[in-house]
């Protein structure tokens, strides 16, 4: 295996000056972020809710929130699946689609943000630095503060943890 392609200090910010391409792990999806201004400035976001968490299979989800027609998902062998979360606090589904072969997730959608789409940034060689966290009241005590995000005690565009 080589080590130094899943370091993402092996890929240059300039390598993406037009945009992205990841796969999921058994590369039957491949999903292209066409945005020459994804690493311009902080664009990612990092979610620490439960259902979040869960489908990520992490302590924390980094997502990148972007325009649907900024991103072009390959689905060549119809693995691409979705579970309708309804059980979400705001009570508004969640529709997180996912690779039915090796469980990897690819995007959300939200009918909260109409246009958007929510990015799985762990199928990318590289995420763009976080702009923001959401639940930041679910954090693990144990967890580092992340300087320069705009921080919501819940969801995202509502009210800020002030520091």
């Amino acid at each position: 295996m080589n080590s130094l392609k899943g370091d993402p200090k092996n890929h240059p910010v300039a390598e993406f000056e037009h945009g992205m391409t990841g796969t999921c792990l058994c590369g039957s999806i491949r999903v292209t972020i066409n945005d020459p201004e994804l690493f311009t400035g902080r664009r990612g976001h990092l979610c620490h809710c439960s259902n979040c968490r869960k489908a990520a299979g992490s302590f924390v989800s980094a997502n990148l929130i972007t325009d649907e027609e900024k991103v072009e998902i390959q689905d060549t062998a119809g693995t691409l699946k979705t579970y309708n979360d309804y059980d979400t606090s705001s009570g508004n589904p969640v529709f997180r689609s996912f690779c039915s072969v090796d469980g990897n997730p690819i995007k959300s959608v939200t009918p909260l943000s109409p246009g958007k789409v929510i990015l799985k940034m762990g199928i990318f060689p590289r995420i763009p630095e976080p702009e923001m966290e959401g639940f930041v009241m679910h954090k693990h005590p144990w967890e580092a503060d992340l300087k320069g995000t705009v921080k919501y005690k819940f969801a995202r565009g509502g009210e800020k943890l002030e520091e």
